[in-house]
């Protein structure tokens, strides 16, 4: 009924999910559906803020909380929704906003609006899932928006390093802004690949690909808010009037960190996700062991500690074409081995408080994203090698800035292992709640 027209931009949709309780949080929206008496169609109540083309839009996918049958329980289930239902009541249909003004972010409210059963999108009751895949896919986007941003960061820089002199100098002779070229180039490099070779995944049939989706969003804004910082500073005075686009640049960034998923929740999704899998391998290996009798006991725990141990002592061979690469190959290996042990030690160490220790979770969260960026880095750094070599023009190739991601990544990885161990968490928590007036934890 939409698609076709919302394919070829005809119409307009809307995704219609973030209230004022249901930020981070989705499964903590308010707006209720209510079906009728006969069952023909619910009754949808509520408001929704923040949301992208809602004034404009032809039809909006609405989360809302319908009942359970049977139950007293509520769940999340996606309606379509149209504007010229009875009901429909746009708030504000602009809402003035730091940056990203070219967008239509509104607020509005439903009133009673019946909807009819044939407007629900997917299984009822499933539309936490709904929001959450269209979130997983639409992350991707941010990867492909900040490296673009990026590479726009780095011409900028170049630019104005090669032209503007200070000192009888130009910019560009600086090792301090030499450094942020090359930082910027670095991460620019990082970022396509990732996107890339994330958007290739999904392309191919990965099924969940959630954990790399959630990875490149996380990566890519924060480093693009990196790359603006550095050429704004590259600017100097002049970045900060309106004549040049570098203080929209930066507006219009800032929100990258927040939308679809603050960087925050993510990094502890992140981190908890990749851990789903060895913290239940390890939890039954601990219940067999206190429990020998039930299903072969200490057999069974001795071929799952087996399996883990396995995995922990043996350094992956990580397999690239170009023998020049080998060496980054090596060392990227072992530090998948170190990371593997890290994350084991620290789930036999904590357990289930693990699961709110953020601040350890971010150090596994930031290590497994390095470790992505560096494995997407190093392939996409052979594919070229390997493309140039069979034309016959890898002479003319430039891959320092591929060289330098790798190598940077490599030395934040090793920081971010040694964190695990060596930090102040417990003092800055102790700050933290004395502060806020809380009893540490």
């Amino acid at each position: 009924r939409w698609l076709p027209k919302l394919s070829t931009g005809e119409q307009l949709g809307a995704f219609a999910l973030t209230e004022r309780e249901a930020g981070s949080d989705a499964a903590n929206v308010q707006m209720q559906a209510l079906p009728s008496e006969d069952g023909s169609h619910f009754v949808l109540n509520g408001e929704k803020r923040y949301i992208t083309n809602a004034a404009i839009a032809d039809v909006l996918t609405v989360m809302a909380r319908t009942p359970v049958p049977g139950s007293d329980k509520t769940s999340i289930t996606a309606f379509l929704v149209t504007p010229d239902m009875p009901g429909f009541e746009m708030l504000e249909a602009r809402m003035p906003k730091m940056g990203i003004r070219g967008t239509a972010t509104g607020r509005f409210a439903l009133r009673d609006v019946k909807v009819p059963k044939e407007n629900i999108l997917g299984p009822p009751g499933k539309g936490l899932k709904v929001a959450l895949t269209v979130l997983d896919f639409g992350r991707t986007t941010f990867g492909a928006c900040c490296t673009g941003a990026a590479k726009t960061c780095l011409r900028l820089a170049i630019e104005h390093a090669n032209t503007r002199k200070q000192f009888n100098k130009t910019l560009g002779n600086f090792h301090l802004v030499q450094k942020k070229i090359a930082r910027i180039a670095a991460d620019a490099y990082a970022m396509e690949a990732m996107t890339t070779i994330t958007a290739a995944l999904i392309d191919r049939g990965l099924e969940d690909y959630m954990l790399e989706t959630a990875m490149l969003k996380v990566f890519t804004t924060e480093r693009l808010w990196e790359c603006i910082n550095d050429v704004f500073q590259i600017y100097g005075g002049s970045a900060y009037f309106v004549d040049l686009p570098l203080e929209r640049m930066m507006r219009d960034a800032r929100i990258n960190q927040i939308g679809e998923g603050a960087n925050e929740v993510l990094t502890s999704f992140i981190a908890l996700v990749g851990m789903r899998g060895p913290g239940m391998e390890f939890k039954e290996i601990y219940d067999t062991m206190i429990k020998p009798t039930r299903e072969r006991g200490f057999a069974k725990a001795w071929t799952a500690g087996k399996h883990r141990l396995g995995a922990a002592v043996r350094v992956p061979e990580i397999p690239v074409r170009s023998a020049q690469l080998r060496g980054f190959a090596n060392q990227l290996g072992r530090l998948i081995w170190r990371f593997n042990v890290a994350v084991n030690r620290a789930l036999i160490t904590y357990r289930e408080p693990i699961l709110d220790m953020q601040l350890l979770q971010e150090r596994i969260a930031n290590a497994a994203m390095d470790l992505f960026a560096a494995t997407c880095v190093l392939s996409r750094y052979d594919a070229e090698l390997e493309f140039a070599q069979r034309n016959g023009n890898s002479s003319s190739l430039d891959h320092c800035a591929a060289g330098l991601f790798l190598r940077q990544s490599f030395r934040r990885i090793r920081h971010f292992l040694a964190g695990l161990t060596d930090n102040d968490d417990k003092s800055v928590l102790a700050t933290a709640n004395s502060i806020l007036g809380k009893p540490g934890s």
